[in-house]
This record gives structure tokens, sequence and C-alpha cells, in this order.
């Protein structure tokens, strides 16, 4: 990702959200490596501290619009989301 949001444009991306502010982040393997559970990203706060720190957590893609965001999984998400704006 050549430029991750910040804390500021997370936390507009959340308050936007549809989903759950935990969607947002990937629980993959770098997840766990990193030490991660679920608890560390229970809160709005947690998810945005974690993903200013661990950018590449950052699910994708998400969509954002002037009045709503969303993580485009699965993927029929995403033209869903863009189709009044076609």
């Amino acid at each position: 990702m050549k430029t991750p949001p910040d804390a500021a444009t997370l936390a507009d991306i959340i308050a936007k959200l549809e989903d759950a502010p935990t969607a947002l982040v990937r629980r993959d393997a770098n997840f766990a490596k990193l030490g991660l559970s679920d608890a560390d990203v229970q809160t709005p706060a947690q998810v945005i501290d974690t993903l200013v720190k661990h950018k590449a957590l950052l699910q994708r893609p998400v969509v954002v619009t002037p009045t709503t965001a969303l993580v485009g999984r699965p993927k029929d998400r995403v033209t869903e989301a863009l189709r009044p704006y076609a």
C-alpha cells in the first residue's frame, strides 16, 4: 500500500462503516505472528491503533463513498456499493 490511511482517515472510515470496525482487520498469519488476538481489536480505538502500527493488516478493498464505507468482500459488495455512482 503506497499511502496507508492515517488515524483520522481510519476514524472517518469507521464512522461510515456498514460492517463492524473489526472487519477492517485481516486475521491472517501476520496477525498471529504479531501476537495479536481478537481481544486486541474489539473497539474502534483499538482497530485504529492496530492499523496505524501494522498497515499490512488492513483488509482490502475498502470502499468509501460520501456517506458509507464497507469492506469489499465478497467482491460483489463493491459493485453494489458503487452502483448509485455509475
